[in-house]
């Protein structure tokens, strides 16, 4: 290969778009037990949707196409929820129920979605790798439906500006102050110049530091963009705490290959796997819905706090 076809094939992969979304959705939801015991956590409803389809649907407004779920047992409710509904469709029409019948349609219209089951919970990292015969030799989105991001933006369209400039995996971060931050993966990095605090060169990675051996106030959160090498590196890591593959050491090891970048995105994190944090959301995303959202504040107001 001359130096004119390594540099054209170079091009070719610097121009390759993010298509296809993996969300890890294998987890137990232990604690929202015994809500969890016969339903997946991701099909909690938020309002009248489940998480999980607030993820989707950040990823489709994103541009991709292609979502992969990984699933594991007692998960069947994920695949039937973005299925074709025939029964459910046929009765609607049938009722004229037709703004009903086109919500309903809109889920399974909304995208190509395959699943890939894991067998057994081995990690965040085990989880990514599960998904590489389906992504193949292209970059992807990681999305955890557990943060459900209110923006008017999309997070994941925010990031994908950052990917399309700097074609290196990009990962969402959010400042934390205090104790809270040992509950993270935390940032080393350093500020890119004129990015106005908003993009950082990530030099480590650390798991749940204690609060003073944090390394910084920057938080990871449940957003990624990553190229396919994170898979050879996932494939050869040890298990870390737990006995599970980590995808911070997968990224640890990503660094030693390439940039990564990581971006402060605008908008409102809500963490729905946590059972404050879904009521907190469930509120915030209630007041917000028309039709809904002017009785809720007055049923609020009127409540003797």
């Amino acid at each position: 290969m001359n130096s004119t076809e390594r540099r054209s094939g170079d091009d070719r992969r610097k121009i390759r778009k993010v298509r296809k979304a993996v969300f890890p959705a294998a987890g137990l939801g232990t604690r929202f037990l015994p809500a969890t015991k016969a339903q997946p956590k991701e099909m909690l409803p938020l309002v009248d949707k489940p998480i999980i389809q607030y993820g989707v649907e950040e990823a489709v407004a994103a541009g991709c196409d292609q979502i992969i779920i990984i699933t594991g047992r007692g998960k069947s409710a994920i695949e039937d929820h973005f299925d074709v509904s025939y029964e459910l469709e046929k009765m609607l029409e049938e009722k004229g129920k037709h703004d009903l019948l086109r919500i309903v349609r809109q889920i399974s219209d909304m995208i190509y979605v395959s699943y890939v089951r894991q067998k057994e919970a081995l990690g965040l990292g085990h989880a990514v790798l599960t998904a590489r015969e389906l992504v193949g030799d292209e970059p992807f989105a990681t999305l955890l439906a557990d943060d459900v991001i209110d923006a008017k933006v999309p997070v994941l369209k925010q990031m994908m500006s950052v990917f399309d400039e700097k074609h290196c995996s990009v990962i969402a971060t959010q400042v934390v102050e205090g104790p809270a931050i040992s509950s993270y993966g935390v940032l080393k990095a350093k500020e890119v110049p004129g990015s106005g605090g908003k993009l950082y060169e990530v030099l480590d990675l650390v798991e749940k530091p204690k609060r003073e051996e944090a390394p910084s106030n920057l938080a990871v959160i449940g957003r990624y963009i990553l190229t396919p090498a994170i898979f050879e590196i996932l494939s050869h890591i040890k298990p870390g705490a737990g006995g599970e593959l980590q995808l911070t050491d997968g990224l640890r090891g990503l660094l030693q290959r390439e940039k990564l970048y990581a971006y402060v995105y605008e908008g409102r994190r809500h963490d729905t796997g946590d059972k404050l944090g879904f009521l907190k959301a469930t509120v915030e995303f209630a007041l917000k819905r028309e039709g809904m959202g002017e009785e809720f504040r007055e049923y609020l107001k009127n409540l003797k706090l």
